[in-house]
């Protein structure tokens, strides 16, 4: 009886250290690693031609707030993490644009359908558990014509470079809150409904190439005139 009382203490403790880790360490994690200089370029691109009502999945620590275009109205944040919208006070403080926490979860969207004139996900795709679901409820609150801009990492584009990715991603996701590696990103929006246009594939120069193979574009529900 004592040693089932220790190991369910042992379990208990280990829970409470991997909570620890995935609410409080992996948003300041990210925020400093998709905070880097080198992504500026990449957003900047990604949020070009955002307008109107702007919905932005995985808005994390609100990177993007600098590159918001004056096109943009307003911005509703889907974002799960308390820590994160933490550390977005300053930028949020800054902000030209009214931005709304306006949900947790981007696999279920507290919106009507046809709400948003475009939506914005940047480095997010990798780690939301059903991504084909997010998609899906993107596409749902689009208005007809509205269309997603994103860049995200995913699967590499060569051989040599999938095969590290598969043998690192067990480890990322471990230590990334779940981070994958190795998702085809636009196949997983075409998956989803959605027609890739303006699709440019590349790695981005000064990181690895495992977790620096970007997708980046603009897509839009395939009829679009729905």
């Amino acid at each position: 009886m004592g040693t089932s009382i220790g190991r369910g203490s042992e379990e208990r403790e280990r829970e409470a250290v991997v909570g620890f880790y995935a609410d409080r360490i992996v948003p300041r994690l990210v925020d400093v690693s998709c905070g880097m200089s080198l992504t500026e370029a990449s957003r900047r691109r990604a949020c070009a031609g955002l307008h109107g009502r702007v919905l932005e999945i995985g808005f994390g620590s609100g990177l993007n707030i600098p590159f918001y275009p004056d096109t943009v109205e307003s911005v509703s944040a889907v974002e799960p993490s308390d820590e994160a919208w933490k550390l977005a006070a300053k930028r949020l403080a800054r902000s030209r644009v009214p931005v709304e926490r306006s949900g947790l979860d981007g696999q279920a969207l507290p919106f009507a359908d046809n709400t948003f004139d475009t939506a914005l996900s940047t480095w997010t795709m990798c780690t939301i558990p059903d991504v084909d679901a997010a998609l899906r409820e993107v596409r749902r609150v689009l208005k007809p014509g509205g269309t997603l801009h994103f860049v995200e990492h995913g699967l590499a584009p060569h051989d040599k470079v999938r095969r590290w990715q598969r043998r690192f991603e067990p480890i990322q996701k471990a230590v990334a809150g779940g981070c994958h590696l190795t998702r085809d990103i636009p196949a997983l929006l075409r998956g989803a409904g959605f027609e890739v246009r303006d699709l440019d594939t590349f790695y981005e120069k000064g990181a690895p190439k495992i977790m620096g193979a970007l997708s980046l574009g603009v897509t839009e529900p395939v009829g679009a005139d729905r």
